[in-house]
């Protein structure tokens, strides 16, 4: 938990922030009420420990202020002068708790331990609340009974991967659901009630991804005024999900090792060594091992990441499940949009099947949406799809994504590979689709190899 210790008195707030990290938590302070609703404000704070007498201001005059911005926030009123009518006034307007001054370390910590058992019950209401509002939504995280083998092989080793504490390295294509199959591993551990924490590596420069990572102290760089929590800490007992490791700064790699190694690690501009209780998830859609051959990606904190590995097929590699996703994605966009869309014609059914979704998820999302927001009647029809997936090509006369005939100015290879990806979509198994293609197994894989299949 990440505490706030509001006291005018310069040796009581160390004292108190001591006792609170000895506890095994976090600890900031404020020495004003001004500071302490601006921390409140922009930090995450889990609970506050606030003096009665701060200077010219009351604390029971701070108390509602700080339950104004976060309503729901534990807050312990503290006092050298306390009286049960001021403990009972300061219960009324919405604190958790009081402690007279002086008190001892044993008194303290037993006022720790009944804030977290409030910030442990607030936490699996807040989880219990997102699921719901997450099945309300018809999002694509209901749809987990996947049919195409390769992905059901996927799921079956994250579900197995999920018991454990190991690293878990998530690899596939942009848009083939890898922030998904994070949140399942997280959703089916022993962490599931605690914090899942995503960090997005190219979206933030090289100081300000270290900082939104491990924290910062006040006046580590240019502008910052005050000392923060990264998401190390707000993860804290929890999954730490590195969306796109792939794209890690180099000079940010030897800190992550050594979280991963070490399990501790120091916020910018520190030298305090802290201890991180977070399982690490990563993922990304490069290449790793070329990034190391490149001397782009260190090669030990490959090798710890690489822990658990599983590779998100792409949409195109899964046909059994295109049409279960479109249809899916009409249901949850009519709502969320008040359209009377009902569902798919046949020929639009069959342009999506056939369509290659270089976008993968992604695209196949942004398409039905679309459709769904033009469709005229209560069925997206063939005319309701992007152009690209229905027009014929101007120098081939080949419709996109649709079936190629003999005949159609297209290589011998495309013809070959569209006509591999038939048999195999329709065929139980390799030898089945050799026999019909009347070729060996083994020249068999090697084409499917050629042509990125799995």
């Amino acid at each position: 938990m990440n505490f706030l210790v509001v006291d005018d008195d310069p040796v009581f707030r160390e004292a108190a922030c001591l006792l609170i990290e000895e506890g095994g938590h976090f600890a900031t302070s404020a020495s004003s009420a001004e500071v302490a609703l601006e921390q409140v404000q922009q930090d995450k704070i889990d609970a506050v420990l606030l003096d009665l007498h701060l200077g010219r201001q009351h604390g029971l005059t701070l108390l509602p202020q700080l339950l104004k911005i976060r309503p729901q926030l534990p807050v312990v009123v503290i006092s050298a002068q306390g009286t049960v009518k001021t403990a009972v006034q300061a219960l009324h307007q919405g604190a958790v708790d009081f402690l007279e001054k002086p008190f001892d370390a044993e008194q303290f910590h037993a006022v720790l331990a009944r804030l977290r058992r409030i910030e442990e019950m607030g936490r699996r209401i807040e989880t219990l609340e997102q699921e719901v509002r997450e099945t309300q939504a018809q999002g694509a995280e209901a749809l987990v009974d996947f049919e195409t083998p390769a992905m059901r092989a996927v799921m079956d080793v994250l579900g197995r991967a999920a018991r454990s504490t190991a690293s878990v390295l998530i690899l596939g294509e942009s848009g083939t659901g890898k922030s998904f199959a994070a949140r399942e591993l997280h959703r089916q551990s022993h962490l599931a009630d605690r914090p899942f924490v995503t960090v997005s590596c190219p979206a933030l420069s090289k100081e300000l991804l270290e900082s939104t990572l491990f924290g910062h102290v006040r006046g580590a760089f240019t502008g910052a005024l005050r000392d923060t929590w990264g998401k190390v800490k707000a993860a804290d007992g929890g999954t730490l999900f590195l969306d796109e490791i792939g794209d890690l700064p180099l000079e940010i790699q030897p800190k992550l090792l050594r979280l991963l190694q070490e399990r501790e690690y120091e916020r910018l501009g520190e030298t305090v060594t802290r201890p991180a209780d977070v399982r690490v998830v990563a993922a990304t859609n490069r290449d790793l091992k070329k990034r190391v051959a490149e001397g782009a990606f260190r090669e030990d904190l490959y090798y710890r990441l690489n822990v658990i590995t599983v590779e998100m097929p792409p949409l195109r590699a899964r046909p059994r499940d295109i049409l279960r996703f479109a249809e899916h994605y009409v249901r949850h966009c009519a709502a969320q949009f008040g359209r009377a869309v009902e569902g798919l014609s046949p020929e639009a059914a069959e342009n999506i099947r056939r369509y290659p979704w270089p976008g993968n998820l992604r695209e196949l999302r942004n398409t039905i949406e679309r459709a769904v927001i033009l469709a005229p009647g209560k069925t997206i029809e063939a005319g309701d799809l992007p152009v690209e997936m229905r027009m014929p090509d101007a120098a081939t006369g080949v419709v996109a994504g649709a079936p190629l005939q003999a005949g159609a100015l297209v290589t011998l290879q495309t013809l070959e590979d569209q006509h591999i990806r038939r048999v195999l979509e329709v065929t139980a198994s390799m030898s089945e689709a050799a026999e019909i293609l009347g070729i060996d197994q083994a020249t068999l894989y090697r084409k499917r190899k050629r042509m990125g299949l799995k």
